[in-house]
C-alpha cells in the first residue's frame, strides 16, 4: 500500500478533484482510505463514485447505504448510479461499458484531473493469464496500465502492486469495514476460475508473483509502444479511403502486417476489441493470402471484410454502407428512419433539441454521418471528445453508428451530436439563439 500512497501523494496537487470508484469491496475501500489519507495533509477534492448493478444479488442496498453513509462521515460528495436493465447476453462488458460511462460524467460535472480505481496486482494477473488463453494482440497480453492518458482526463490504478492479502490486511489493521461479494467465488465466470484453482498454485511457486507479471506487463507495453510507432509510420502508405493494399502488406514484416490490421481494427470497432479474437485475425490473413480474387468474410458487429483483387476493403454490412451530407433545411429525413426539423419553441433542453445562434457559426449547416477522427466540443467542458468515445460510452450498436446523424457548420466544427451531446454551441433557452432544432424518429 506503501506505494499507491506515494504515486497518489507525487500526481496529485493541490485542489486537484478526483473521481475514486467505490463499490465497498475491500480493494475500493483500502484506495477510499489512501486517498483520505493524503487529503489529510493536502488539499484535494474527492468525488465518489458507486454503482449499484441492480442484479438481485443480497446486500447490494446496504453496500451502497454503507458507501454513502461513509462519504457523509468524511465531507465527501457521493454519486450514484443504478443500473436499470441490461440489453445484451455480455453481462459483463455491458455493465463495464455502463460504469466507465458513469465515471466519465462525473469527471466532465466536477472538471476532474483523475480518475481512480482498486485494480490490483491479482486482478492483473487474471487478466493476462485470461487474455493470453482466449488470444488477443500484443496490447491485450500486457493487461491494463498503471496510468492511462484520456482525452481530458488520466485515470490512475494505484493498487497495481498490491496483492489482495496486502488490501485485506490493510483494512484489518485501521478497522475498516468492507463488503465481500459473494458472486466473485461462483464458476460460472471464467475469472473467478482462475481467482480460485490458479493464483494459489502460482503463489505457491513465488508469492511476490503478481510484480513478475507487473514487469511482464511492462515490458509488453514498451514494445508494443515501439512497435505502434512503426506502424503508424507506414499506415498510410498500405491502408487508404478504407482500403488496404494487399501487394505493399505483403511485403511488410509479419509483426508490422498484425499490427496493421489491429490498427484498422481498433478504428473500426472504436478501440473496443473485446469480441475479436485469434480466430477472427487467422480469418482475415487468409482472406488476404487467397487466390480467389473477390470474396469477403464476416466478422462480429456487421463488420465485412471484402477482397477485391490486389485490395482487402473493411466496411459495415451493405444494409448500413450509407454515407450521406445534406444541407440542413426545414425538414430532413435520415438513413437511420430518424428526421431533423426546425421548429419555433419547445421547453425541453434535452439532448434531441439544439438551439444555435447563428452570429456564432457559419452557414449553412449540414447533416452528415460520422468521419474518422470526429471530435466535438462538448458543452460545459474544456475540451474536446471524440465522437467514437461517445458512441462507446452510449453504447450505440456498431451497425447504428455509421448512419449516426452529425451536424455540423460550413467550417465543419460539430454543432451538435443529435441524442447524445450538445457541443459549446447550444445555448440555453434563456440566451439568445434564432435556430432550434428537434430530432425524433419519423412517424
Amino acid at each position: 500500500m506503501k506505494h499507491a500512497y506515494s504515486l497518489l501523494n507525487d500526481i496529485l496537487k493541490e485542489n486537484d478533484t478526483v473521481v475514486v470508484a467505490v463499490s465497498a469491496g475491500p480493494d475500493s475501500m483500502a484506495l477510499f482510505d489512501v486517498l483520505l489519507t493524503i487529503r489529510e495533509v493536502k488539499n484535494i477534492n474527492i468525488i465518489c463514485a458507486h454503482v449499484n448493478h441492480n442484479t438481485g444479488r443480497i446486500g447490494q442496498l446496504e453496500e451502497k447505504e454503507y458507501v454513502e453513509s461513509y462519504c457523509k462521515q468524511n465531507n465527501v460528495s457521493f454519486e450514484l448510479l443504478t443500473i436499470s436493465d441490461y440489453s445484451n447476453n455480455n453481462f459483463e462488458e455491458e455493465a463495464r461499458n455502463k460504469r466507465y460511462a458513469f465515471f466519465d460524467e462525473l469527471v466532465n460535472k466536477y472538471n476532474a484531473k483523475y480518475l481512480l480505481t482498486a485494480h490490483h496486482g491479482d486482478d492483473l494477473i487474471e487478466t493476462v493469464l485470461m487474455r493470453i488463453v482466449r488470444g488477443s494482440s500484443l496490447s491485450g497480453y500486457s493487461g491494463f496500465k498503471e496510468i492511462v492518458k484520456k482525452d481530458n482526463y488520466t485515470i490512475i490504478r494505484p493498487l497495481i502492486e498490491a496483492t489482495k492479502e496486502e488490501i485485506i490486511n490493510y483494512l484489518e489493521n485501521k478497522n475498516i469495514k468492507y463488503y465481500i461479494d459473494y458472486t466473485n467465488l461462483e464458476e460460472e465466470h471464467t475469472r473467478n476460475r482462475y481467482r480460485k484453482y490458479i493464483l494459489p498454485r502460482l503463489k505457491k511457486e513465488n508469492k511476490n508473483v503478481h510484480l513478475k507479471f507487473l514487469k511482464f506487463s511492462q515490458m509488453l507495453q514498451e514494445y508494443d509502444d515501439h512497435i505502434k510507432k512503426e506502424t503508424h509510420n507506414i499506415i498510410n502508405k498500405v491502408y487508404v479511403d478504407n482500403k488496404l493494399d494487399i501487394k505493399k502488406f505483403n511485403k511488410l514484416e509479419k509483426i508490422i502486417k498484425l499490427n496493421v490490421i489491429y490498427y484498422i481494427l481498433e478504428e473500426k470497432y472504436n478501440d473496443d476489441l473485446n469480441n475479436i479474437n485469434d480466430n477472427h485475425i487467422e480469418l482475415i490473413l487468409d482472406l488476404i493470402e487467397t487466390d480467389r480474387k473477390n470474396t469477403f468474410i464476416d466478422l462480429p458487429g456487421n463488420i465485412k471484410l471484402i477482397k477485391k483483387y490486389d485490395y482487402l476493403e473493411f466496411g459495415y454490412d451493405d444494409n448500413n454502407e450509407v454515407e450521406y451530407e445534406i444541407e440542413l433545411v426545414d425538414l430532413n429525413r435520415l438513413p437511420n428512419g430518424y428526421v431533423i426539423r426546425k421548429i419555433k419553441e419547445v421547453d425541453s433542453n434535452s439532448n434531441f433539441i439544439c438551439r444555435l445562434n447563428t452570429n456564432e457559426i457559419k452557414l449553412p449547416l449540414y447533416i452528415r454521418n460520422r468521419k474518422d477522427g470526429d471530435k466535438i466540443e462538448i458543452k460545459n467542458l474544456n475540451g474536446t471528445k471524440k465522437v467514437k468515445d461517445i458512441f462507446i460510452d452510449s453504447k450505440i450498436p456498431l451497425s447504428e453508428r455509421n448512419t449516426w446523424p452529425v451536424v455540423v457548420d460550413s467550417d465543419n466544427n460539430i454543432v451538435w451530436l443529435p441524442g447524445l451531446k450538445k457541443s459549446k454551441f447550444d445555448k440555453p433557452k434563456q440566451e439568445k439563439y434564432d435556430i432550434i432544432l428537434k430530432y425524433e424518429k419519423e412517424e
